[in-house]
């Protein structure tokens, strides 16, 4: 891709999710237009706090936060402070920010910043797709406002890490997810959303290496963003550690980030995506017709292939040139 990608961030913050942030942020080919704040990993109001601490340590102030709705479309919101803390950024501690969010919703945001730029702004969804969802119900026409849209969600030919068969973010509240691939089969296919889902993010892993490395790049493990880093990480390293896959952590949300700056970076495959709402066992399935079976156009192009180690050294890079500045 050439010139800057405009970004619409909406985000349930969230140890990767507050990594992505951060690589977005150390990014020079990118101006994030507004962090919205969805519940998910975390409740809303911890969220909106979360982004306005992270965006206040970034120098960011100018970044519009908006806060969501409180939890999902139709059923009671679930959470998962043992993946990510109490707090969400797992043992890191920031300043409460005494910055307020926007006073207008995140689905208000979605709408009016896609009304004033039609076709400039691409959305990055890395918790539920909530906030989305609603926007999609009060102005049907935001797709072909939107010039891309990159979800974070899903599992397809993957086990789920939520359920057998369910991704987190998607199980959190499928209703809204299956009304937002429902709502972007009106765009044509080079639009369609591009879903990154558990096949490929589980495939894109941080090390504990990988950690040390930043803090030689960077100088200095003191310096503010390598302790946020590090201390968050350490109690994803933990989770996954406990939960049997060794010591490292899956960047789910920043590998989505990456795409949405350079979706070069990724192969595709295009299908017709669909959400299982009602299912005993099944419930927050993504399912993908890859054969036309059902007889409806495409509305997804799932990745399903990317290089993790360019992925990791990137991120890693980035985000010691960005400590560096900030440490300045």
């Amino acid at each position: 891709m050439t010139g800057r990608t405009e970004l619409i961030v909406d985000v349930d913050t969230g140890i990767d999710d507050a990594i992505a942030l951060l690589y977005l942020l150390a990014r020079d080919d990118v101006d994030v237009v507004a962090v919205l704040s969805t519940a998910g990993n975390v409740p809303t109001a911890q969220v909106v706090a979360n982004n306005l601490a992270l965006l206040e340590l970034c120098g960011r102030t100018d970044i519009e936060v908006a806060a969501g709705t409180d939890g999902p479309l139709s059923t009671p919101l679930r959470t998962t402070e043992d993946t990510h803390g109490p707090h969400g950024l797992g043992y890191a501690t920031l300043p409460r920010s005494v910055r307020a969010p926007s006073d207008r919703s995140a689905a208000h945001a979605w709408i009016e910043l896609t009304r004033e730029r039609p076709g400039e702004l691409t959305g990055l969804v890395t918790g539920p797709l909530t906030n989305l969802a609603l926007a999609l119900r009060a102005d049907p026409g935001l797709p072909h406002r939107l010039r891309q849209l990159v979800i974070m969600g899903g599992a397809f030919e993957h086990p789920g890490n939520t359920t057998p068969v369910a991704e987190w973010n998607i199980s959190v509240d499928p209703e809204a997810a299956a009304e937002v691939f429902a709502a972007f089969s009106v765009v044509p296919p080079q639009r369609a959303p591009i879903v990154c889902g558990l096949d490929i993010t589980e495939r894109m892993i941080l090390r504990p290496e990988h950690l040390h490395r930043l803090s030689v790049l960077t100088g200095t493990a003191a310096n503010p963003l390598v302790r946020l880093v590090t201390d968050a990480l350490r109690f994803y390293f933990e989770f996954h550690r406990d939960h049997g896959y060794g010591v490292l952590a899956h960047l789910h949300d920043p590998f989505a980030a990456a795409v949405a700056l350079d979706p070069g970076i990724a192969r595709y495959r295009t299908a017709t995506v669909d959400v299982e709402t009602g299912g005993r066992i099944t419930r927050g399935q993504t399912v993908a017709d890859r054969a036309g079976l059902w007889g409806r156009p495409p509305n997804a192009r799932i990745v399903v292939d990317a290089d993790p180690d360019a992925f990791v050294d990137d991120l890693v890079r980035r985000l010691a040139g960005f400590a560096r500045i900030l440490g300045n």
